[in-house]
């Protein structure tokens, strides 16, 4: 499934590490982290193919499911079709460390939620086609910076790239074009989200050194509720969750070519801001028991996007995913009509036009 090694590194925002979580990155350099498909670029014409999704976890420690290495196959075509870079947002840890930040009494009550899978299923990750892993998100310090190390070193050790310390741009080169990754999310242990200067001046260091600049955010409010693009700050259990829309257009003209997200758990509609997309959820993908699958939670997205070598958009589609009871996901579902009607209701002029295919075009 994987093709020749094309490169990959991964750096803080100055060449070094910056604080303890992006030093263990820096620790463990990746590599093939890029693949070649059926849609590889011509001669003179170089295009950059990502995939997309959202929360993936499968399972957690010791409720897993029993045969995770055909877990995501029903997906595995709708994952792939010929993408070079396959994006994942790594909703927990892969360690073996058990002291994390629930205690047993509130573990037992459902109050708090820790999670883990053993170091060996990153192996299954990598079969189904991810080559970037995401850890900018509220569960990747669940088992604290013990848990959040080994999960980097798995990651790195498997072949694959990671993104989403504080101060890493992962850069990954694709028919010799330079592509960078910078993640975000609302905590200390991540590049934050809510540090607007900050975070502005990384992409902008990012876009210095790649002429393609993914920019990912685990923004937002949670929940079937949480489908919306309020435009304001949003919370969640009183934790602010930043403001989505004003980081994502923040992001653009700091210089990202596309910007994807997840967090809220539901898929959330599309927008393009200065000729580039945006999308501001695309939901779970896999969880087996970790996540809620009812109503609009019931559904998902993979999105696929192209890109020119200097980032210009060019193509777009996202397929649906549906849920069986366990979190599993399959083909199918409504999401493309769902995520349609919610980028026109949000984004009015500047919304997606999604069409019944699921091919995506701008206003």
């Amino acid at each position: 499934m994987f093709a020749a090694v094309l490169g990959v590194a991964a750096c803080s925002a100055g060449g070094q590490p910056a604080g303890g979580a992006a030093k263990a990155a820096a620790a463990y350099p990746t590599s093939t982290p890029s693949r070649s498909g059926s849609t590889a670029a011509r001669p003179h014409q170089p295009r950059v193919t990502i995939a997309a999704v959202g929360d993936t976890m499968l399972g957690s420690t010791p409720d897993l499911p029993p045969d995770p290495g055909r877990y995501l196959a029903a997906v595995g075509r709708e994952l792939d079709r010929g993408a070079q870079i396959v994006f994942g947002n790594l909703e927990g840890t892969l360690t073996t460390a058990t002291a994390g930040k629930c205690g047993q009494m509130h573990a037992r009550r459902g109050e708090c939620f820790a999670f883990r899978d053993p170091p060996r299923y990153v192996r299954y990750l990598k079969h189904a086609g991810f080559t970037v892993l995401n850890n900018a998100n509220n569960h990747s310090f669940d088992f604290g910076a013990a848990g959040q190390a080994q999960t980097v070193r798995t990651i790195h050790r498997a072949g694959l790239a990671q993104t989403g310390l504080p101060g890493e741009i992962t850069r990954i080169k694709v028919h010799g074009v330079r592509v960078a990754f910078v993640a975000f999310a609302p905590y200390a242990d991540t590049a934050s989200l809510l540090d607007l200067p900050a975070a502005r001046a990384l992409i902008k260091r990012a876009a210095d050194r790649a002429s393609v600049v993914v920019v990912y955010m685990h923004a937002g409010a949670e929940g079937a509720a949480a489908d919306h693009v309020t435009g304001r700050e949003e919370y969640f259990l009183g934790e602010d969750r930043g403001n989505p829309e004003a980081f994502a257009h923040m992001a653009i003209r700091a210089g990202a070519s596309l910007v994807i997200a997840s967090g809220p758990h539901v898929d959330r509609g599309m927008q393009f801001y200065r000729h580039h997309l945006i999308a501001y959820s695309l939901g779970n993908f896999a969880s087996y028991h970790n996540f809620a699958t009812n109503g609009n939670l019931d559904i998902s997205v993979i999105l696929h996007v192209t890109l020119s070598a200097t980032g210009a958009f060019e193509y777009a589609r996202i397929y649906p995913v549906r849920f069986t009871g366990q979190g599993q996901p399959v083909p199918g579902g409504g999401a493309i009509s769902f995520v349609s009607k919610l980028s026109a209701q949000d984004f009015g002029a500047s919304a997606a036009r999604i069409l019944s295919s699921g091919v995506i075009k701008a206003p």
